[in-house]
């Protein structure tokens, strides 16, 4: 078995005790009490949140945690702070991450390197950041949309607002559904 293939499984395997963290943590009593205890933990709790809104392998917590805060507190606030933790998270993935990452998702789709160098094309650049941006607010891990953005070679500087209003208004939607449900 190759070393991509490993990563894969272990990715998935990751995945799947993060899911089932976010239904046991739906479901804790004891967490809910946490988020309600102190107005910082409001603050705290949107920015971890959104911290952890970048990963495939949190994400799922992460939107049981903002889910919680939003109903305590306004949307808006959640979705700002939560936005801003997860710039955070976009900007170490983006910077450390970006090369396993992308390679465990060559294995996954089966991309050769020619295909991909179609994203660094200077036409294609403003659909890869396009592209990248919706999977960005999207509740699917940013990873991908990292990896898009870092396919076509696209510079840190223009990551950064992408980043933050795309995970803003992808924290804002969830926010808005948790308190109408």
């Amino acid at each position: 078995m190759t070393q991509n293939k490993k990563n894969l499984l272990m990715d998935l395997g990751i995945l799947f005790v993060s899911i089932a963290f976010a239904i046991w943590l739906s479901q804790s009593e004891m967490f809910a009490n946490f988020l309600l205890a102190t107005r910082e933990s409001k603050i705290i709790g949107s920015l971890f949140g959104g911290l952890l809104f970048t990963s495939i392998f949190t994400t799922a917590p992460s939107i049981v945690l903002l889910g919680e805060v939003s109903q305590n507190s306004s949307i808006w606030q959640t979705a700002l702070l939560g936005a801003f933790g997860a710039l955070l998270g976009d900007l170490i993935m983006f910077k450390f991450l970006r090369d396993r990452v992308a390679k465990d998702f060559y294995q996954l789709f089966h991309v050769n390197m020619q295909k991909e160098r179609i994203f660094r094309l200077p036409r294609f650049r403003w659909l890869a950041v396009l592209l990248g941006g919706l999977v960005i607010a999207s509740p699917f891990p940013d990873e991908l949309g990292l990896a898009i953005l870092g396919f076509s070679n696209t510079k840190t500087n223009l990551v950064i607002p992408v980043s933050f209003v795309c995970n803003f208004l992808g924290i804002l939607v969830i926010a808005f559904l948790a308190t109408r449900v």
